[in-house]
């Protein structure tokens, strides 16, 4: 008689928002998780990072996984609108001490989503999760599937001491992002895609001076703000602020530039002082003065490199399964990036509840044709926003030309609600 086993066991790499989510979907599908991440410890909130749009999907997955729901209104604002503008040129900024308005393209009132930032998301998350699950301070170095496939062992290394660990599970969940060591295991040959231009992004913070002129003059410019998600488009560029919660703006400028030659494996680039003050000099010459003057009262700006990749054609190799940026580097033009790693995480927690350990490979067949067809649509469609936005060349059309642009012309694909699948998403079960 063959000893049924009480639980089987996942092995997480990457504790960023992809793989807490699918700890959070694991272990309601009766896993035993493990998480590995190289960071020393939790992250602490830091003021710097990213905004992040929240679908209404990804909204009610999040208060699923929480065991008080009503804390993510409490860490999020509302994004009611998304508007999109053609910022007006430069000479005409100011008009008798008045920014000159910009003009409406597309106006969606029905947006829905909610914007949070990246620290208080994972912190959300992370606080409903047993601590004893993550091992922090691993590197992920290989992995070896066993002859049968029925198990995977891990090699990391505890960055503190250069001690070498093995860890065994049933199944491994690679979510260690866009530069993912997992995916390359399987796929030596892979290579990121530059876009064409980086983000300048930056996370103003006015919560000790909420009265600063600066504040009261981005309210009047920007009325919505706290409640819309505003894109603002001049020539060969675009730029996008909304507020997040905690009395900060959170904005994100893209600039077509050669593609820098990043010195670590991160997609982030530390700048020096001579880039910050070109970084003003260009923010003066291009947008209004209230967003230039948000820009440049930032502490601490970054610069985010924008990379994506053709859609890949396997997101599972035996009991390894690819989840979040590991499995579709995405454009950030749509609010895609975190919103499909939530539902990766979601559908693949489906998958093997229906299926459990002992048809895993039926589960992870399942999840790997659910999510396909939407990473293939959301991808390419996000790849093809930026595009348009930068003013890049197009092979059906003439090049975007805002200020050539007019309000009675349509512009649907500008609208983030136009994205494939985004209310249309293949369904494991009806719960979503």
């Amino acid at each position: 008689m063959v000893e049924k086993k009480e639980k089987p066991k996942a092995v997480i790499v990457g504790g960023s928002i992809a793989g807490i989510s699918c700890a959070h979907t694991l272990l309601k599908a009766g896993w035993e998780v493990q998480v590995l991440e190289r960071s020393s410890t939790p992250p602490t909130g830091c003021s710097t990072g990213a905004g992040l749009a929240l679908d209404p999907l990804s909204q009610r997955l999040l208060q699923s996984w929480l065991s008080r729901p009503e804390l993510l209104l409490e860490y999020s604002l509302p994004l009611a609108t998304e508007q999109v503008e053609i910022s007006p040129l430069r000479s005409l900024h100011s008009i008798d001490g008045e920014s000159k308005r910009a003009r409406v393209l597309s106006n969606d009132e029905n947006f829905n989503f909610r914007a949070s930032h990246w620290a208080d998301l994972h912190s959300l998350l992370y606080n409903e999760l047993p601590s004893d699950i993550f091992l922090w301070g691993h590197l992920f170095l290989s992995l070896c599937i066993s002859d049968d496939k029925t198990s995977v062992k891990i090699k990391a290394r505890v960055v503190e001491s250069g001690e070498i660990v093995e860890i065994i599970g049933d199944l491994l969940v690679a979510a260690d992002g866009c530069l993912s060591s997992i995916r390359q295991t399987f796929l030596p040959n892979f290579k990121l895609r530059y876009s064409g231009y980086y983000g300048w992004r930056g996370v103003f913070d006015f919560s000790e001076r909420e009265n600063l002129e600066t504040v009261m003059n981005i309210r009047k410019a920007y009325p919505e703000i706290g409640k819309c998600l505003y894109m603002d488009l001049a020539s060969n560029t675009h730029i996008l602020l909304f507020e997040i919660p905690k009395k900060k703006i959170n904005w994100v400028w893209f600039v077509n530039e050669p593609q820098p030659q990043l010195k670590a494996r991160s997609m982030s680039m530390k700048v020096n002082e001579t880039m910050v003050k070109k970084l003003h000099q260009q923010v003066d010459e291009i947008w209004v003065p209230e967003l230039a003057k948000v820009v440049k009262e930032t502490k601490d700006p970054f610069i985010n490199v924008i990379y994506d990749c053709d859609p890949l054609e396997q997101i599972v190799w035996d009991n390894v399964v690819l989840v979040g940026e590991a499995a579709h580097p995405t454009t950030p033009h749509c609010a895609r990036s975190t919103n499909m790693a939530l539902l990766d995480a979601f559908v693949l927690g489906e998958c093997l509840l229906k299926w459990g350990l002992l048809d895993l490979k039926s589960a992870l067949a399942e999840y790997q044709s659910l999510r396909l067809p939407v990473i293939y649509a959301q991808v390419l469609h996000s790849r093809h926003v930026g595009r348009i936005k930068q003013g890049s060349t197009l092979s059906d059309r003439e090049r975007f030309d805002p200020s050539a642009a007019t309000t009675t012309q349509n512009f649907p694909e500008l609208q983030i609600r136009n994205t494939p699948f985004l209310d249309d998403v293949p369904r494991v079960i009806d719960l979503i």
